[in-house]
């Protein structure tokens, strides 16, 4: 092992609003951060289709904030059966929001093709005793509500562990796992949508 920190994570499809999980964090200890909306557009290769690699490139917007991200392609390696997910990402923060047009310009002018864009509405809980991990509940406009569960690690197997044993705590493993990124459940709403040849 490198001793590289890397995201381990698995994403669950929630019942309803989510509203009893949040009940549940609170009244366990953790503590909710401010809803944020992240508006995400994703961007492929026009020789690769990140799709099918299950790469990710894409340009986030938050409030003041905004960066680039790429997350290489999906692996046996990076992706269990278990819908555990642990791969490393690379991100540059921008000085600000107002860079993420220009980031997309940049994109598309060098030849990327844009895929969709995603809009969320994220609350993240962190617990004292539990520092590495965070608790995201997500509305995503046109998807549904889901809960995904993060841990930051350098090794990936004990933070998988991490992820069951805090899954299991907040009584969430009965809800379905959802092995595809949001960009990915976007597309799949959108294709009807498109006409032949797009």
């Amino acid at each position: 092992m490198d001793g590289k920190v890397i995201e381990v994570e698995r994403k669950r499809r929630l019942p309803g609003t989510g509203g009893r999980l949040t009940e549940l964090l609170m009244k366990l200890g953790w503590q909710a951060a401010e809803t944020v909306t992240e508006v995400d557009t994703y961007y492929s290769r026009p020789d690769v289709d990140f799709m099918e690699t299950v790469e990710c490139l894409r340009v986030r917007r938050r409030g003041d904030f905004a960066e680039v991200t790429y997350k290489p392609p999906s692996t046996s390696a990076t992706h269990r059966a278990d819908d555990v997910i642990s791969k490393p990402e690379t991100n540059l923060l921008l000085a600000d929001a107002g860079q993420a047009a220009m980031a997309d310009q940049l994109l598309e002018a060098v030849g990327m093709r844009l895929l969709v864009r995603v809009e969320k509405h994220r609350t993240s809980f962190r617990h004292q005793d539990e520092s590495e991990v965070t608790v995201s509940i997500d509305t995503v406009a046109d998807l549904g509500v889901f809960v995904e569960t993060e841990v930051l690690s350098a090794d990936p197997v004990a933070a998988a562990a991490v992820v069951e044993r805090v899954e299991k705590e907040l009584g969430i493993t009965d809800c379905p796992t959802v092995d595809l990124p949001y960009r990915d459940l976007a597309m799949s709403v959108m294709a009807p949508l498109m006409p032949e040849g797009c």
